[in-house]
């Protein structure tokens, strides 16, 4: 890239003002990028927290409607599942994580009362009433799951995504500004120095043409005078 530019000082003012400012751009990402690896961390511990929570909600679930077939059956344990009138809902918001927008999962009518879940109390027996209350927590863990587990891969490509771009400056554009930059600055001293010599060499020509000058005016002085000058008086006397 350096060879490919002029080295004029127009085109050096304008490299040193492109070094400024991704210099600044480069430290304005090195701080998202920390701080997206922080939110991402404290992400990362509360999904270990919600997995865990997820895996112990589904095999207590597990256990409670294997618990409950077996001592009402196949066909008690769907009559009561098919009884439900009232359906879980889900909204979703979005929140700004810096930079990030990540969705925010509210939900309603998951955990229901023994009234709320549409079969009758005196047909259904406690197996049953443990088994729907035990996946009403295990939905709610799903619900929250999905939620942590989506922010995480969103936070994990924005980090990916900044990462790049810091390199990309810190590796590509700055060493290619700041070769530019030397370049430059090495051809305009060539150029300084090429021109102070030139200068240099004007002026000794200058003055030796000067002094040459001066000693034929000196020299032509001379000859006038000697061509000019008045014989002795003894000379002329003799001649009389």
């Amino acid at each position: 890239m350096a060879k490919d530019v002029k080295p004029t000082r127009k085109n050096l003012m304008a490299i040193e003002d492109r070094i400024e400012l991704s210099e600044r751009g480069h430290g304005t990402l090195e701080k998202k990028r920390d701080g997206l690896i922080m939110e991402f961390m404290d992400i990362l511990d509360k999904a270990q927290d919600v997995r865990g929570e997820l895996s112990d909600d589904y095999n207590a679930a597990q256990k409670k409607i294997n618990m409950a077939r077996a001592m009402e059956g196949d066909v008690a344990v769907r009559g009561a599942a098919a009884a439900l009138q009232e359906h879980p809902e889900i909204t979703t918001e979005s929140k700004n994580i810096m930079g990030v927008v990540v969705p925010q999962i509210e939900s309603s009518r998951v955990s229901k009362n023994l009234d709320q879940r549409g079969y009758g109390i005196m047909g259904t027996s406690a197996r049953i009433d443990e088994a729907a209350e035990a996946y009403e927590d295990l939905l709610e863990s799903i619900i929250l799951a999905a939620e942590v587990e989506t922010a995480m891969k969103k936070m994990l490509r924005e980090i990916e995504t900044t990462k790049r771009r810091v390199n990309a400056l810190e590796f590509k554009l700055l060493p290619d500004l700041y070769s530019s930059q030397e370049y430059i600055e090495q051809k305009l001293e060539e150029q300084e120095r090429e021109e102070t010599f030139r200068l240099k060499k004007i002026k000794e020509k200058k003055e030796q043409e000067e002094k040459e000058q001066k000693a034929a005016e000196e020299a032509e002085k001379a000859e006038d005078l000697e061509g000019g000058q008045t014989p002795p008086i003894g000379s002329a006397a003799g001649g009389d």
